[in-house]
């Protein structure tokens, strides 16, 4: 009889859970896209049939199934399934579950499967106490995380465990999800009778952005906000979903994605793409990024990829972070926005980057001979009784304010650090120097 209320309580419990939670898939059929991870054939997929699963680690966006998948393993596994969550959990509780699984394998040669939700939000010292038992076999661990764990897990744990990332939903799997819910009498909203217009689906869609459980709570929100009328239906317009949705909030889940999306406004400048640097731009804003950072970056890509091809560009990049600095949010956006196409239109040069890099070479490699005697500093009491500044030849008592002499040490004289780029305006700064040196050589 206790066991009857237990399940009627559990069941219970289940339809008062929220409908991402209810649709969860059971099994690999209903699991949707990752076919590189679990598609037929696959090798995970293949581990998780013959119940031979290793340590693993999934890593993605929200909402594309890294706990479904875990508890789908769990569902199809024999081993002892043990779920903990490390933004709640600490070293007792890992070391509560090692000493059960120890005992476990000792007694019934039984595996544990331990699942950690938030892998990323474990500590060294945390992530420390799993690495002998996880490499021991004492348990499989299944790490989830919406971060790049390259950068929030352990290397020792991570060389231990095989690294799945699974991709956002597509729009087709987003719909067919949707309407697996819509259809579903028993988990989903079958028995209430929705009428999901298409364009309403679209836009349930589009504010989703490959979030399954962002698709499903809006489409539950709608559902229960919208009253039912002739026959019973709900009839669930473009305007419903708008106002459930109001604004998208489009944050960065994962360090990682942080830096790609700087990446690629960095990438959409150097690539002379206008259209592509205020989307990022706009990424970047509207994910609530410190305008000085960007504004850095863009001084940093003026000289970088820009250089001498425009040295404007420069002066607009470090007048634009300065008037950022003043102005602030939100007209800064429109600064930055300046500045940015100003960038991505202008001639691109790296003559100058690659210039430094070059001779910072040099200075590794070479032998660091001392400053030439007629370079030399001799403002000091004494410094031209040792030679220093000796037959330093003053530019400004040339012609052109300019005159031969060797600037670089005895073993690099004669080393070529910067070569212009072919670009209009450094050709025009080489070619005056150029200029300089051949009228000066004249007899």
């Amino acid at each position: 009889m206790e066991d009857l209320f237990q399940q009627a309580a559990r069941q219970k419990m289940i339809l008062a859970a929220p409908l991402a939670v209810r649709m969860r898939p059971r099994t690999l059929e209903e699991f949707e896209e990752q076919v590189a991870l679990v598609g037929p054939g696959r090798p995970l997929r293949q581990l998780i049939k013959n119940d031979a699963l290793q340590s693993v680690i999934f890593f993605g966006p929200p909402g594309t199934g890294k706990t479904t998948l875990a508890q789908i393993i769990a569902g199809m596994t024999s081993a002892h399934f043990e779920k903990i969550n490390a933004v709640m959990s600490g070293v007792a509780d890992i070391r509560r579950v090692i000493d059960q699984a120890r005992d476990r394998l000792a007694m019934y040669g039984k595996r544990t499967i331990l699942f950690i939700d938030e892998i990323h939000r474990f500590n060294k010292a945390q992530q420390d106490a799993l690495l002998p038992f996880v490499e021991d076999g004492t348990v499989i661990l299944i790490g989830s995380t919406t971060e790049n764990p390259m950068f929030s897990v352990n290397r020792p744990l991570l060389s231990r465990s095989l690294l799945y990332r699974l991709e956002p939903l597509s729009r087709q799997a987003l719909k067919r999800i949707l309407r697996r819910a819509l259809a579903d009498d028993e988990r989903g909203l079958g028995g209430l009778s929705v009428d999901l217009q298409d364009d309403a689906l679209d836009m349930i869609v589009d504010f989703a952005n490959g979030d399954a459980r962002a698709a499903l709570n809006v489409l539950e929100m709608a559902t229960y906000t919208t009253p039912p009328g002739e026959q019973g239906r709900r009839r669930i317009t473009p305007e419903v979903v708008k106002g459930v949705c109001q604004n998208r909030v489009i944050q960065f889940d994962r360090e990682d994605e942080h830096y790609d999306v700087i990446s690629a406004f960095i990438k959409s400048m150097r690539g002379s793409d206008p259209q592509a640097t205020l989307y990022w731009l706009a990424r970047l804003l509207h994910a609530g990024d410190d305008p000085a950072f960007i504004a850095r970056r863009i001084m940093i890509h003026a000289a970088e990829d820009v250089g001498l091809a425009d040295p404007q560009a420069l002066v607009v990049a470090a007048a634009a972070a300065q008037a950022v600095e003043r102005v602030g949010m939100p007209e800064a956006r429109i600064i930055l926005a300046e500045a940015a196409l100003y960038i991505a239109m202008a001639p691109k040069s790296n003559a100058a980057y690659l210039g430094i890099e070059s001779a910072l070479a040099a200075v590794r490699r070479e032998r660091a001979e001392a400053v030439p005697l007629h370079l030399r500093d001799n403002s000091y009491s004494g410094a031209k009784s040792l030679g220093h500044g000796k037959g330093y030849l003053y530019p400004h008592n040339f012609s052109g304010h300019w005159v031969k002499q060797q600037y670089l040490p005895d073993n690099l004289k004669d080393r070529v650090f910067y070569r212009p780029s072919e670009q209009e305006r450094e050709q025009a700064l080489w070619q005056r120097l150029e200029i300089l040196k051949k009228d000066q050589n004249k007899p």
